[in-house]
């Protein structure tokens, strides 16, 4: 699926054609958007590439953001393109430490500070001599502005071209075990897997649709990047609504009222506990049970989602419990899971209309070449593949097969259909005193499927068995310290816990579990920024109480 035209080529075509359609809508407070045109963006954009160009960066400059999603962080990136230059976005929850070590590593030339909530943290992460510049949403700093230098700059001229290997973004990875690396990807690539994810887009809602979408997962992150940015990027008649901060987010997605919408599993989750706040899940399913009031009632969830419109629903980023996909295509909600990774922009496996089994990702993208080892390593080779590892050949030597195929490090079966069903990382397995590998995903997705649980993780290294540690859903923590909640919680959980382990072998089985208090965040160093559990983390905090949980009467325990 070689790219016949590179990104900005649709870029460029969309500024004409598109001219004067709205293509951005930045929430800018109090309930106030501003709207910016094709024509406007490019404006813009080319007049900062103009300015970047003239600050003599060297050839093929790398050049940072540090934002959350927001209408400049898109001018930006084309302003990056448009002036010969490789996108180097960080994370913009990550600490000071890891901002100095991606500037540094990428070689960061230029840095474009914007929206975020915790500058005052971050900043001493900026070297004091790198030259840096202010969106308009940016907290107050002593930067130059945006606004003030494409007001006086003139627009980059021309049909701007680049190489199909000219290196487009620099997508350094979360970092849940070590340092982060930097995955380099190439216009071709990212090219071929963008149309090919917009392909996958029309497939699930029909031809010759005007799409409206919501951007508030990291822009960072390759999901969003690939999935919202890039295929509207190259669909042109995309409409992309910016959230605003996560109080005001149902009010964003109201305004946005998508038809395409994409989450990761924990927001999912979220939603659904949204709902049974309001309604317990008995009360809901029996209303559901009902022909004609059910699908009253399944619009009317739906409807306070915000997401009545939606046409197609997509779940990426970590595994999904299956239960939760059944849920929602109850109330009437396309949700389809894929599966990708930063290494292959995001393009590798997704449900289909055909193929799209709960608790499955679906099946290889077109383009996508697959095979699995002896051990069930799945191995890939996607149109989107890296170039490689940044000032890492080391990495690139251990991840490639010797034709080719990306190792993923997780672990699947495949059917005779083709699709595809993950069963853990190979990373991950551990084993327990019985000298069996456990596998911990599968365990976690029937935990996380439970109406009174958020988040879970399963551990029990060198132990007599495994036990899982869980965290409530948002809605009930506040009751936690409540004793007869407390009681409903431990017999209603000890009664999951038997489930499980009647589900599984006998030396996946948990000897309990374990409900940590606090949740788990990006702020306090639980949750990657994709919202995925680091497990190395979360292990190391617990060391010292792992010996008193296991003398410890009872198979339900608060940490």
């Amino acid at each position: 699926m070689a790219a016949s035209r590179l990104i900005l080529d649709y870029v460029q075509d969309h500024e004409t054609k598109y001219a004067n359609q709205v293509y951005l809508t930045q929430p800018v407070g109090n309930g106030q958007v501003v709207d910016y045109t094709w024509g406007q963006v490019m404006d813009q954009a080319r007049r900062m590439a103009t300015h970047l160009k003239a600050q003599d960066l060297g050839p093929a400059p790398r050049i940072a953001i540090l934002s959350k999603n927001c209408a400049h962080f898109i001018m930006a990136e084309l302003a990056i393109w448009l002036s010969g230059g490789t996108t180097v976005a960080i994370f913009p929850t990550e600490t000071a430490d890891t901002v100095r070590y991606v500037l540094e590593h990428s070689g960061a030339s230029l840095l474009f500070v914007g929206k975020l909530d915790t500058w005052d943290q971050q900043v001493g992460g900026v070297p004091a001599e790198l030259p840096c510049i202010a969106f308009p949403l940016a907290p107050a700093t002593k930067y130059e502005a945006w606004d003030k230098i494409v007001d006086r700059t003139q627009p980059l001229k021309g049909k701007i071209q680049r190489a199909p290997s000219d290196l487009g973004i620099l997508m350094y990875t979360s970092g849940s075990t070590g340092q982060p690396k930097g995955v380099m990807h190439s216009f071709e690539r990212m090219t071929a897997a963008a149309e090919g994810e917009l392909g996958r887009i029309i497939s699930n809602t029909g031809p010759d649709l005007d799409y409206r979408v919501l951007s508030y997962l990291p822009l960072a992150h390759i999901f969003e990047r690939a999935w919202i940015e890039c295929t509207s990027l190259i669909y042109g008649r995309m409409h992309v609504f910016f959230a605003e901060t996560l109080e005001t987010f149902l009010a964003d997605l109201n305004r946005a009222r998508p038809n395409v919408f994409i989450s990761v599993p924990r927001l999912w989750l979220k939603f659904q506990h949204g709902v049974f706040s309001k309604m317990p899940p008995k009360k809901l399913n029996r209303l559901l049970s009902i022909p004609i009031l059910g699908k009253i009632v399944a619009r009317k969830v739906l409807k306070g989602l915000g997401l009545d419109q939606c046409i197609m629903a997509g779940s990426g980023s970590a595994p999904i419990p299956a239960e939760l996909v059944a849920w929602y295509r109850k109330l009437g909600l396309n949700l389809l899971e894929g599966y990708a990774m930063t290494e292959d922009f995001a393009y590798s496996f997704m449900s289909t209309k055909e193929f799209n089994a709960p608790g499955c990702v679906g099946v290889a993208n077109p383009g996508v070449q697959v095979r699995l080892t002896e051990e069930g390593e799945i191995l890939i080779k996607s149109p989107g593949q890296l170039v490689g590892y940044y000032k890492r050949p080391d990495l690139d030597a251990e991840v490639f097969t010797e034709d080719g195929f990306f190792r993923t490090g997780d672990k699947g079966e495949i059917n005779a259909q083709g699709i595809l069903k993950l069963t853990g990382r190979v990373k991950e397995l551990f084993k327990t005193a019985k000298g069996k590998y456990v596998a911990p995903a599968p365990i976690e997705n029937m935990l996380n499927s439970h109406p009174l649980i958020e988040m879970s993780m399963v551990s029990g290294v060198g132990q007599v068995s495994a036990y899982a540690m869980v965290v409530l859903g948002e809605d009930v923590r506040p009751k936690q310290n409540d004793p007869e909640f407390r009681k409903e919680v431990e017999q209603e959980l000890a009664q999951l816990l038997k489930q499980i382990n009647n589900a599984v072998a006998d030396y996946e089985q948990l000897r309990m579990l374990v409900i940590e208090p606090q949740p788990w965040s990006i702020e306090n160093g639980c949750l990657t920024p994709t919202m995925k559990i680091k497990r190395n983390r979360i292990e190391s905090a617990v060391e010292v109480h792992v010996e008193r949980w296991y003398t410890t009467k009872g198979s339900v325990q608060w940490s």
